[in-house]
């Protein structure tokens, strides 16, 4: 068992190089920022930071850029389609716990069945839900962060990291 634990840690340790700790370093410096502007506006909007589901997209978006979910149509799609079901089971519900429930089991639906499958947005129902928020907030801050977001994680990768960003739009 004590040389099984020794492998797991020394095989552990080859990530913990110069370029590791700059690439970690980079990313976690362009979620700060991105955060930050979240931050900003969440305040200019009147929405709490926590309602702006933002957090986890933007690990996402900087840190695995390459990945499927972090693409452009599934970044802003997911969170658009999975709101749009929030605020439908909403609407036809009323504000319960099994209706947040249900919106969140459904967004996982209508995210594989677009094309949008993004993850951090499956919290976007549940905040629609238990907070009976309106329909204003589908546009404000939902769209309007998630396009802010795309744009600076294209000026990120592409002039700040010299890296092309994204594989595709669509």
């Amino acid at each position: 068992m004590k040389w099984d634990w020794r492998r797991a840690a020394s095989h552990a340790s080859f990530r913990i190089d110069y370029r590791n700790i700059l690439a970690g370093a980079v990313a976690g410096l362009g979620g700060a920022i991105a955060i930050g502007a979240m931050e900003w506006f969440s305040v200019a909007a009147h929405y709490p930071l926590f309602v702006i589901p933002f957090a986890t997209s933007i690990v996402l978006v900087i840190g695995s850029p390459e990945a499927e979910p972090a693409q452009p149509r599934a970044l802003i799609g997911g969170h658009l389609v999975t709101t749009l079901v929030g605020l439908a089971v909403l609407k036809l519900t009323g504000p319960q716990a099994w209706a947040a429930a249900t919106a969140v089991g459904l967004s996982i639906l209508a995210m594989y069945l677009t094309g949008t499958f993004h993850p951090p947005a499956g919290i976007n129902p549940l905040l629609v839900v238990s907070n009976n928020l309106p329909w204003s907030f589908l546009l404000a801050p939902v769209l309007a962060g998630a396009l802010l977001l795309a744009a600076f994680a294209y000026v990120w990768h592409r002039w700040l990291r010299r890296q092309s960003w994204p594989r595709r739009w669509l």
